[in-house]
């Protein structure tokens, strides 16, 4: 441990592990500078998320907590509102992600550029420094933050947040346009009403092929400036103090350079409810040491009781207040008016047509049609009155998500389909999320009301006020619901039930769920003619909807999630073990696999291309062949496996997402696909958590979805094998290979 914490300081005291060039490097001695004219106390006040001025040193006041999951939330500012970011992930298109993240920094520069001199500057929400990207893997569907995330899968994972943190961060090569944190660090996925005193165990192969993957990924490549560290323990310690997920891997393997936050109040948790420190100068200081620089919260104001207790010095203190003013600094903050590239972004740009388009095709690419008995897409003319029904219908709160802001103009389904020329709507709300409603029509009177309909849409699923963050969603008097998770993950019993009574008037019916979480409704999965994913799909949630039902838009959304048959699929929701989770090491059968849309088009694939054999440390090109078969344009989610499982020994997942490619396609259109597959992507993860690369057969699979368990490989799915030759190779934590 001696070397380890000599490496460490180091690295702590040099933050300028820097190239030529790098614009750390020029700021460091401003930095440093503005630091030695400060006093203890003054020091600790900019530790805390709501940083008061200091005048005598021209410190403006700065509130660090801000947030922008799906667009620029709390503002308080009429702001472009875009799926929820798991509807984000289904979209399988880190390019677009990418450009929408530049959207969603644009409105944030302009937001934090018009609050400047007025009574708005230095607020909550209205700085640069975003706690966002959430890229904790959702291991099970009960946890009701999921929504925030990308999904259960860590190459997917770690593929959106990249592309999230570049277009937050910008390209400037000395200003960050904002900065992007990534959260919550690590092993965080519930459940939410212990999220404050819970142990998490995860044995060192989960740790490294499941939950760190993607933290790994946005420090190592995408340059992300902040992590926030989470609630829960891990192995005993606090995450917010501990030594192997801050010191070891995070400062001593990862190399990071950017600052840690506490998540809000977590400094609090370590005296107050882990009980692992006596008090809040004991914790604060022991936090501060191992790291985290930032308190969303205010014990660390008991730091300078720590420094007269002996628990920690002034200087270990600058330490954590020269990385959080490297990141001020970075953002232009002291920087003369109108010398920052990102000060001209003007409010005009904030809800502008631009963006609005951009929210609309979003949420387009993120609804994933589940089936299709051919009642879909809709024919104008043909279809001249509609019955409208759930409670999803007309909900605007619903379709928001959370963490959201709120748009100039959220259209639901209803004031969609109201808006289409020619078509007659019946609507009636009919039930309820998880009851009925009290003072709802009478059920004779609503079939009697749409008999003449010619087709019937229910637009059910559940509320991010019953899915979501403890304190902020759940009502634990609601069945299947406890303090933000749920207890079931099956849709509320009262939706089937209406959906049964429609269903038998024999007219054509389509389900539209919105969730931000898989659901299991097998009922409506055997019985509806058509069923949508919808998500929380945002401020054009019903304009995106209508261009799907009426075929204006060539659905090819994909699901980030598995959606099970049932609640008795899953294991305990507190064993953060991952055998039986997710589509990499559930083996059942379930109600729609990882990776799984359909379209109004169907694709076929051709002409699997890869090596017979490669040496062990290759890189393997595979090319596969895709023809839309269909009369439509559309996109197409071209996903590539990889497997080892039973061909080298540990453990292994079932099979592993390795590439991903959202494509247009004209009618009638054939185009080559090509992948490149990296040796780690051929390797597993050892019980040290290293990645071994070894000779062996190794299956790859390229095709629009997973194979369901058991399923026979069709049209839209090949595979082929090849041999990897030579002798073992090792990459260490970094992702460095280290030998053979």
């Amino acid at each position: 441990m001696k070397t380890l914490f000599a490496a460490l300081t180091a690295i702590l005291l040099v933050p300028s592990q820097a190239t030529a060039g790098d614009p750390r490097l020029t700021v460091a001695p401003q930095v440093d500078s503005l630091i030695a004219r400060m006093t203890l106390e003054e020091k600790i006040s900019q530790m805390m998320h709501a940083s008061p001025a200091v005048p005598r040193l021209g410190i403006p006041a700065y509130n660090w907590w801000n947030e922008c999951l799906h667009g620029v939330g709390r503002s308080g500012d009429k702001v472009t509102v875009f799926p929820q970011a798991i509807g984000l992930a289904a979209t399988f298109n880190p390019p677009a992600l990418e450009k929408t993240a530049r959207i969603i920094s644009d409105e944030a520069r302009a937001i934090y550029n018009a609050a400047k001199g007025t009574p708005d500057e230095g607020k909550q929400y209205k700085g640069l420094t975003f706690w966002t990207p959430n890229i904790n893997i959702f291991r099970d569907p009960r946890w009701g933050r999921g929504q925030e995330t990308y999904g259960e899968d860590p190459y997917l994972t770690a593929r959106m947040g990249a592309a999230m943190v570049r277009g937050l961060q910008g390209d400037d090569p000395r200003y960050l346009k904002t900065s992007a944190c990534a959260k919550h660090y690590a092993v965080h996925s519930g459940p939410e009403p212990e999220r404050h005193s819970f142990d998490v165990t995860a044995s060192a192969y989960d740790l490294w092929d499941t939950y760190l993957p993607a933290f790994r990924t946005l420090v190592r490549e995408a340059g992300v400036s902040g992590v926030m560290c989470a609630y829960n323990r891990y192995e005993g310690q606090p995450c917010c103090g501990s030594d192997k997920l801050l010191r070891q891997i995070l400062t001593y393997e990862w190399d990071f350079q950017g600052y840690v936050t506490s998540d809000c109040w977590g400094v609090n948790d370590f005296h107050k409810f882990h009980k692992t420190h006596p008090d809040a100068a004991t914790a604060s200081a022991d936090a501060v040491l191992h790291g985290t620089d930032l308190e969303c919260g205010n014990d660390y104001a008991s730091l300078a009781e720590a420094v007269r207790r002996g628990l920690i010095t002034e200087e270990q203190i600058d330490l954590s207040l020269r990385r959080l003013f490297m990141i001020r600094f970075r953002l232009g903050q002291f920087e003369p008016e109108g010398s920052v590239p990102y000060d001209t972004i003007p409010y005009s740009v904030v809800s502008s047509p631009a963006h609005k388009k951009q929210a609309l095709e979003m949420a387009r690419q993120s609804m994933v049609l589940l089936k299709n008995d051919g009642v879909l897409p809709l024919k104008p003319g043909r279809v001249k009155t509609v019955a409208l029904l759930g409670p999803n219908a007309d909900n605007g709160t619903t379709q928001l998500g959370n963490y959201n802001g709120f748009p100039v103009e959220n259209t639901t389904l209803k004031m969609a389909l109201e808006r289409e020329p020619g078509l007659r709507v019946i609507y009636y709300p009919a039930t309820g999320i998880t009851g009925p409603l009290a003072d709802g029509p009478d059920t004779d009177e609503v079939l009697k009301a749409i008999a003449k309909a010619d087709l019937i849409i229910f637009a059910g699923g559940i509320s991010p006020l019953l899915e979501g963050e403890a304190g902020d969603a759940g009502n634990d008097d609601i069945k299947g619901f406890l303090g933000g998770d749920r207890n079931t993950i099956e849709l509320p019993e009262v939706q089937t039930e209406w959906m049964k009574k429609l269903e038998a008037t024999g007219k054509p019916l389509v389900f539209i769920n919105m969730s931000g979480s898989a659901v299991a409704f097998r009922w409506e999965a055997a019985h509806a003619d058509a069923v949508i994913q919808a998500w929380y799909g945002g401020q054009e949630t019903g304009n995106a909807l209508a261009d799907i039902l009426f075929g204006r838009y060539n659905p090819a959304g994909r699901l980030p999630v598995t959606f099970y048959n049932s609640t008795a699929d899953l294991p305990d929701f507190r064993d953060y073990n991952m055998q039986g989770r997710t589509y990499r090491y559930f083996d059942g059968e379930v109600l729609y696999p990882f990776g799984y849309g359909l379209s109004y088009n169907t694709y076929a694939y051709s002409d699997l291309q890869l090596p017979d054999t490669a040496a062990v440390g290759d890189s393997v090109r595979v090319s596969v062949e895709v023809r839309n078969r269909g009369r439509r344009a559309g996109d197409e989610v071209v996903q590539l496996y990889v497997s080892r499982r039973g061909t080298v020994g540990g453990e292994t997942p079932i099979c592993a997402l390795a590439g991903i490619r959202r494509m247009h396609f004209a009618p009638g259109e054939k185009r080559v696909v090509t992948f490149t597959v990296s040796p780690e992507q051929l390797g597993r993860t050892d019980e040290n958590g290293e990645t071994v690369v070894e000779p062996g057969r190794v299956r790859i699979w390229a095709g629009g979805r997973m194979p369901h368990a058991g399923e026979r490989f069709g049209a839209n799915t090949v595979a082929d094998e090849m041999i990897l030759t030579g002798v073992p190779i090792v990459f260490n934590h970094a992702g460095i290979l280290t030998g053979q």
